[in-house]
């Protein structure tokens, strides 16, 4: 059980957790729901208490596992899911919201994404997020795989401001965001959440990630996560679906990198030196 999990403030000023639980290919087979159900319970007991979700995932297959998970314990989690682009006017953000919450079982969401750029006016989804606000339905919003002038776009729209994250594919293999996304996020205090944080798995069998972690008894995994959650302003959301990787993912907050552990990284995957766009998975 990690020592403490660390915390990071919202621009609303709440704290959540740097550490969560994704849950992406969650409940697309049944047979393995009681295990995914166990895996989140236990992050939930390990402190691991944001949950990140989506309508898309499995069909809403996987907000229903996590409303098995969480059922008696709502308040202690804070819960994230996202609105399909395809969903993303006025009335449909409404009627997806309703169905989110059908299938989560709970009143409301903390933190409701659209879940990347799409055809309708962003202005018209902002409007609906701060009208959901309103009723109570969710509590904040935000925006997923934003690339930095998409989110110039946003905040300069009316209530724009009120964006308190971006959701994006970042890892030592996908560093692309620290060339200019990164930095205009941590100007304006609005954190990265970062998905795929060990690449869906590929980093923990590199080679140059076990050198690392044999100066820490870790695994290539744990230094993978432990250097996405060591980044100013970022969360970071692994999925495991076994109570076992659970315990791993969270066991990397006890990871200490040190200055040599960096800048070992920073050779093996060096950081971005010209512009690309903000890649997706």
């Amino acid at each position: 059980m990690p020592s403490t999990v660390r915390t990071l403030k919202l621009p609303s000023g709440e704290a959540v957790p740097v550490l969560g639980q994704g849950t992406w290919k969650m409940g697309e087979d049944r047979r393995r729901r009681a295990e995914e159900v166990a895996a989140l319970k236990h992050g939930l007991d390990l402190g691991i208490t944001l949950i990140d979700t989506a309508e898309m995932y499995a069909s809403g297959g996987a907000e229903e596992v996590v409303a098995e998970a969480i059922a008696g314990r709502r308040d202690e989690t804070f819960l994230v899911s996202k609105v399909l682009p395809s969903n993303a006017s006025r009335a449909g953000v409404k009627r997806a919201c309703e169905s989110s919450l059908k299938r989560l079982s709970t009143d409301r969401i903390d933190l409701y994404l659209l879940h990347w750029p799409g055809s309708v006016p962003l202005s018209e989804t902002v409007e609906a997020f701060e009208a959901l606000k309103a009723e109570g339905k969710i509590r904040h919003w935000g925006v997923s795989n934003f690339d930095t002038h998409e989110m110039e776009d946003l905040v300069g729209l009316s209530s724009g401001g009120n964006v308190q994250t971006n959701q994006v594919l970042y890892n030592l293999s996908r560093r692309g965001p620290e060339f200019d996304l990164a930095p205009w996020c941590a100007e304006r205090g609005i954190p990265l959440m970062a998905y795929s944080p060990v690449e869906q798995g590929a980093l923990a069998r590199n080679a140059r990630l076990e050198t690392v972690a044999s100066r820490h008894n870790a695994t290539a995994a744990q230094i993978a996560l432990a250097w996405v959650m060591a980044q100013p302003g970022v969360i970071a959301i692994p999925k495991a679906s076994r109570q076992e990787h659970v315990r791993q993912n969270a066991a990397a907050l006890d990871v200490k990198l040190t200055p040599e552990d960096f800048a070992d990284l920073d050779r093996a995957f060096p950081p971005p030196t010209r512009k690309r766009g903000l890649e997706m998975i």
